[in-house]
């Protein structure tokens, strides 16, 4: 008996001891939970605006929050308010604790720029017209992922939503031409303004780039005015050289003399405007030299290769300003430091220091680099000048080759460029004494407009797929616009696969540089033979001094020359893949190499 009772008194024990266990786990508080309203935790805002992170909160009651990002607490509320001004990533931990315990997350919010459709007038300098005539306005618009609406206005009022605006009033007075474009993100504008003038009122502008020039004893120099502005069809023009009654009734004039010395010409305009006579005059200077009087023969000392860059001007394009393959650093804001560039990449070397040039970008349509030598380099008759590129079958980027004499003896490239004929020239497709101008953009990643002295406008279309730097329009191109001329090529880009997915550019017969020519291209020389593109870095083109002609296309004799220019020859671009480009890693007198 007495051990049934102790029995039953454990019994009694254990199921008071069991009932108190589970009365505990029902009473005991769990600790609490982070539920963020993002599954990835990551959160998007753009630099500006305000984003609240509101996240739910599991067995929370009386709990203390923490935001904390980089050591520091932003905030102690269930939510966080926040905003920056610079774009980043920020990473935030977000701890939550109660009695029972705590739980953190980590998030990152993404801060991006905001994406405002900056627009681009081209030109954008103050335009007059006469009365009853009209100008044509080209704006561009950097694109977004956002919807973008675009509009132009006068005054104030607005007038059209094309990208292209024909402007024309017949009252007198000044406009003010507006182009728009917004989104949620903001808008942007890019104003000209346009001065409505009398007929008789119009501007008369008949100017020349500068007042001394020089050449050589029986060697035609051509004398054009650089800048004109509504000359109209109504002027007269007149020569004379040193007072002596020569005259020529011709907007350009021609010029040779068949002595040394120095020769004063004045050039004249004049036009009606209404019943008044406008008239502009020029007091020019010519200094002729005899032949080769400042010839440099080559001595023991006399390298091949160039010795220095005088000018590096690009067009714009996607290499220009490009922090990686281009090798810019942003450094180059002033013409010096961009021929410095020039010059560290056509001199670059490998390990074991043997020259391993880097390719020159030149841009679109006729940028160019000048190239100096440290002695005169000889008209052979036959092959004198090597020049490299990096073309390869289906891909030519031909640059027109021009030489210089230095006619003065300064040892600068301010005399006359003279171009060397390649097999284009001639043709009724190659254009001569070819202009675009190029505007620079109003805002960062922006395509670039241009314009040509035909009438024609383009854009040098801005690749974010490829490159990230800001502008393809040359630092150190302190105006909002330049003008680059020469002599432009048909192009023979085409789109072989129908889809704009493969672009070929095919080759010139010869005469050109980067350019895969079956004939200059010669045989031994270094790469001659590149068919890919993998091999094709730094094959040249061989290129004779004998072929040179002048502004007429006229072959003349150079006995020797001592600058050469390479600018590139074609406008076109291939789809995805850009514009054209010369490229070049460097030049060597041959004639010291055969």
């Amino acid at each position: 008996m007495r051990r049934f009772l102790d029995f039953l008194f454990l019994c009694v024990i254990v199921v008071v001891s069991s009932s108190c266990n589970i009365d505990e786990e029902i009473t005991t508080s769990m600790p609490p939970k982070i539920i963020l309203d993002s599954e990835t935790g990551i959160y998007t805002t753009k630099t500006g605006r305000e984003i609240v992170i509101s996240p739910t909160f599991e067995s929370a009651d009386d709990a203390t929050y923490s935001w904390i990002m980089n050591g520091r607490l932003l905030g102690t509320s269930p939510s966080l308010s926040f905003m920056r001004e610079v774009v980043g990533e920020y990473y935030i931990v977000l701890t939550v604790k109660t009695n029972a315990g705590s739980d953190s997350e980590e998030i990152l919010i993404e801060v991006l720029d905001l994406e405002i459709p900056t627009v681009t007038i081209a030109g954008r300098s103050n335009i007059t017209i006469a009365t009853g005539s009209e100008v044509e306005l080209v704006a561009t618009v950097r694109k977004t992922e956002l919807p973008t609406s675009f509009h132009w206005s006068v005054n104030g009022e607005e007038v059209s939503q094309e990208l292209t605006y024909t402007f024309k009033s017949d009252a007198v007075g000044s406009y003010t031409i507006s182009a728009t474009a917004s989104n949620e993100d903001g808008e942007h504008s890019d104003s000209v303004i346009v001065e409505v003038v009398a007929p008789e009122n119009m501007p008369f502008v008949w100017d020349f780039e500068r007042k001394a020039y020089h050449t050589v004893v029986g060697r035609k120099l051509l004398l054009s005015a650089s800048t004109t502005s509504h000359l109209g069809d109504d002027v007269t023009y007149s020569w004379s050289v040193n007072e002596s009654g020569t005259t020529a009734d011709s907007a350009n004039f021609v010029f040779v003399a068949e002595s040394a010395g120095e020769y004063h010409i004045t050039a004249s305009a004049k036009t009606q405007r209404g019943n008044n006579e406008v008239a502009i005059s020029h007091d020019l200077t010519v200094t002729v030299y005899e032949e080769g009087a400042f010839y440099r023969p080559t001595s023991s000392t006399s390298k091949a290769d160039w010795n220095k860059v005088y000018e590096y001007t690009p067009a714009p394009g996607q290499f220009i300003n490009e922090l990686k393959t281009g090798g810019f650093d942003g450094t180059q804001t002033t013409m010096e430091a961009a021929i410095a560039y020039a010059e560290k990449r056509m001199s670059e070397v490998d390990r074991e220091g043997n020259p391993y040039p880097n390719w020159v970008s030149l841009g679109g349509f006729g940028g160019y680099i000048v190239v100096g030598f440290d002695h005169s380099i000889d008209n052979s008759g036959d092959y004198d000048l090597g020049i490299l590129g990096n073309s390869f079958s289906g891909s030519s980027e031909p640059g027109i080759v021009w030489v210089m004499q230095d006619e003065n003896g300064n040892g600068l490239p301010d005399d006359t460029w003279y171009e060397l004929a390649g097999s284009e020239t001639g043709k009724a497709s190659t254009i001569q004494n070819y202009e675009v101008t190029y505007y620079r953009p109003a805002g960062a990643k922006m395509s670039v407009q241009w314009e040509d002295n035909l009438g024609n406008r383009g854009e040098i279309d801005y690749l974010k797929q490829f490159h990230q730097q800001e502008y393809y329009y040359p630092l150190w191109i302190e105006e909002d616009s330049y003008t680059l001329r020469g002599t432009c090529l048909e192009p023979r880009n085409y789109d072989a696969s129908g889809n704009g997915s493969y672009w070929v550019n095919a080759e010139y017969d010869w005469g050109y540089a980067d350019n895969f020519s079956p004939i200059d291209r010669l045989s031994g020389s270094g790469n001659a033979e590149a068919t890919t593109e993998a091999e094709a870095e730094a094959n040249a083109n061989h290129f004779k001094i004998s072929n040179v002609i002048d502004f007429e296309c006229q072959q003349i004799n150079l006995a020797f020359i001592d600058f050469v220019k390479v600018q590139v020859g074609v406008n076109t671009k291939c789809g995805w893949l850009g514009e054209v480009s010369t490229e070049v890693f460097g030049f060597y007198d041959y004639n010291l190499k055969k």
